[in-house]
């Protein structure tokens, strides 16, 4: 087996302690550990940024669909069921189903709300969105079932409710976001009012519109984990939407569920193909554009300022290399006394600078994920408050990646100098007073 280069036995020498009793000197231990904790906070930074970028997008996405199409030209969709179908036919589609997306004003005994109304199809939403498991009180399929009336119930910490303001039997059924729930006072069995700000046109005139109002009782209370969705969502039938609204038989739009999310804008411009240029198809990518561009330039500015933490820890190893240098000037000009080239002593002291780099990334990214591992086992959160009762942790293999180049190339970087001036020593000079 060929022996290993003289440079890696003289660059691991000049690593350690003059003192026996210690393996390696002071100035590299510091070296490394400054490599370490740059590595160890990047990758819990990001590990976390990740982590919570990936909850806020499942939970946008169990609420809304991955696609929504609407008409280019119309406010509302005709033939929705045939649409449906084509667009089911779409490579990649695993469900899509109609919806009605309308602006209105909820009102109770005890507050006034306004809201976005949709109108879905319980059968087919469930195939689409995670509505279904989010609700948390009553069942989905309820909307489509008249209400009985009886004592309303209340979610809990409310109290049981006056069964002299419970819900005439009858009425169709809506289900409630918990916060709008708990603004409104309206739990399961209790009714509200639905006010859609345009109605039928009265006997005055097309110029004078009154608002249209309908009962309807509460038949389930949902919860996304997103505050903007439980307080200002709720939904009704489809076909009590299209019948409130007045708008026979049409619909809003359609949504749509893909089998990959990172591929919803290539499916998107697919189905826009299959319907024609009169259908637009936006994904939740673009519905979402502005969230997550901020969550990603966070990222990055954040990763960016802790890259900092390794430049500071590469001063040390300059330093250190330096010192070295200084220290082993006669040993230098001997080893160019008996032939080693400049090149031979330049990599002699980059790999120093490379050993420390690798040392401090072989360490510091276990101790990220120690630190990872700490934070989402004990660091607790009051789930009423927050949302959530963790912090969202997740490390992904190209951040790892990226954390460990980027310390490496630093490390390397800061060997330069060093290296430079022990390659141009003038083994003469150095020697003249040995």
């Amino acid at each position: 087996m060929a022996a290993l280069p003289y440079e890696i036995f003289v660059g691991l020498r000049y690593l350690r302690a003059k003192r026996r009793h210690r393996t390696i000197s002071l100035n590299t231990f510091v070296s490394v550990a400054g490599i370490t904790l740059g590595v160890a906070a990047l990758i819990g930074t990001l590990g976390i940024m990740t982590g919570f970028k990936e909850d806020l997008q499942a939970k946008i996405l169990g609420t809304t669909s991955h696609i929504v199409i609407h008409e280019r030209i119309r406010e509302n969709m005709a033939d929705y069921d045939i649409l449906v179908k084509r667009v089911e036919e779409v490579p990649h589609v695993v469900a899509a189903t109609p919806f009605v997306y309308r602006q209105v004003l909820l009102t109770s005994q005890s507050g006034v709300q306004g809201i976005i109304l949709r109108g879905i199809d319980p059968q087919r939403e469930r195939r689409v969105t995670d509505l279904a498991k989010n609700v948390k009180v009553g069942r989905l399929d309820d909307l489509e079932q008249p209400s009985t009336g009886g004592q309303g119930q209340s979610t809990a910490g409310q109290g049981a409710r006056d069964p002299s303001i419970a819900a005439t039997p009858g009425h169709p059924g809506i289900i409630l976001g918990k916060e709008l729930a708990m603004r409104l006072g309206a739990f399961l069995g209790d009714s509200v009012n639905v006010v859609s700000p345009v109605g039928p046109t009265s006997a005055l005139g097309a110029v004078a519109m009154v608002p249209k109002i309908r009962t309807f009782a509460v038949v389930g209370v949902f919860e996304s984990g997103m505050y903007e969705y439980d307080s200002s969502l709720a939904y009704i039938a489809l076909g009590e939407a299209q019948k409130f609204f007045n708008m026979g038989n049409t619909v809003s739009g359609i949504e749509v569920k893909v089998d990959d999310i990172f591929m919803t804008n290539e499916i998107a411009r697919a189905i826009e193909r299959a319907l024609g240029p009169t259908y637009w198809a936006r994904d939740w990518m673009q519905l979402n554009r502005n969230l997550f561009s901020a969550l990603k330039l966070e990222k990055i500015m954040m990763f960016l300022l802790l890259v900092l933490i390794t430049i500071v820890a590469s001063f040390n190893i300059v330093s250190t290399l330096t010192m070295i240098v200084s220290e082993k000037q006669r040993e230098i000009a001997i080893l160019k006394a008996m032939g080693a080239t400049r090149k031979a002593i330049m990599r002699i002291f980059m790999l120093n600078g490379l050993i420390i780099g690798l040392t401090g990334t072989v360490i510091g990214i276990p101790l990220g994920y120690t630190f990872l591992w700490l934070i989402q086992t004990y660091w607790t959160f009051d789930p009423t408050v927050y949302y959530i009762s963790h912090v969202p942790v997740h490390v992904q293999a190209l951040d790892v990646i990226l954390v460990s180049f980027s310390a490496i190339l630093i490390s390397f970087a800061a060997t330069l100098y060093p290296s430079w001036q022990a390659a141009k020593l003038d083994p003469a000079a150095a020697l003249r007073y040995e």
